[in-house]
């Protein structure tokens, strides 16, 4: 423990501002007890806490940027490529688009505080075209707001970090021992449940070549598109006499879809 506080006190500014970069990236590290141990050492007059703010906002703001610039550039595939090292791929992306339409450009204020969401809303902000001016202030409010919300308890209680973690050292081994355990045995239960539900979607599918073999024959089977409404905006285009709207709109729209035809879904 003392070992680790002596380097954060050497290259604390430093360390918060990569260690704040790499996690805004999507790396796993585990930001929230820097910043909690940043704001006690400021506390102890080891750190600035101005600057340590000031470094966690700008490597927050770079991370986001990129990921900004490159849901821009490529859309909603990008989002697909964040959501495929996420338990839930295919309802990653949804969960982003729906978060996003509920709160629109506030997200960016809340996003860091919710598991998953930090690092995919700010390409999708690039995929809906929000102005850069305001994807930059809002997020670099929501950024200022995360990092205070762990630095100021550090800052507050600083005298009491070291003694509460070598406790916890003592006395909470197999607590931590049997968390671990528990996010363990979660994960796997997940994953399982995953491969038997695709499993079982497996014969529900079927390729673009099917379905255009299916569309010369008759009846054709009735094409839905049930992209979210920023996928359609960002790309208009629908298959060949598909009917499109929102996966929400389905309970009020049911009416539209022929029962005795097959029906196709698909999304993004």
């Amino acid at each position: 423990m003392q070992a680790l506080v002596d380097f954060l006190v050497a290259h604390g500014h430093l360390v918060v501002f990569l260690w704040v970069l790499a996690g805004q990236a999507g790396a796993p590290v585990p930001e929230l007890p820097l910043l909690l141990a940043a704001g006690a050492l400021a506390a102890a007059g080891h750190l600035s806490l101005w600057l340590l703010l000031a470094l966690a906002v700008l490597a927050s703001l770079l991370s986001d940027c990129a990921w900004y610039l490159l849901g821009r550039r490529y859309g909603v595939r990008v989002l697909a490529l964040l959501c495929r090292i996420s338990l839930e791929p295919d309802s990653c992306v949804r969960r982003t688009q729906l978060a996003f339409s509920a709160h629109g450009a506030l997200t960016l204020l809340t996003c860091k505080f919710v598991p998953g969401l930090a690092t995919a809303v700010p390409p999708l902000a690039g995929v809906v075209r929000m102005r850069l001016w305001r994807f930059l202030w809002l997020d670099a409010v929501g950024a200022a707001i995360w990092a205070l919300a762990f630095m100021l308890p550090g800052y507050a209680f600083g005298d009491r970090i070291e003694e509460l973690a070598t406790g916890i050292a003592v006395t909470g081994t197999w607590l931590l021992a049997a968390f671990a355990a528990i996010v363990v045995g979660w994960i796997a239960l997940r994953w399982l449940q995953r491969r038997v539900f695709l499993r079982r979607l497996a014969t529900a599918r079927i390729t673009p070549a099917e379905l255009i073999a299916l569309q010369q024959a008759a009846p054709a089977p009735f094409v839905i598109d049930l992209r979210h409404a920023s996928d359609y905006e960002a790309d208009p285009h629908v298959l060949p006499g598909a009917l499109w709207f929102d996966a929400e709109q389905l309970a009020t729209r049911h009416a539209e879809i022929p029962r005795d035809r097959d029906v196709v879904l698909y999304c993004t």
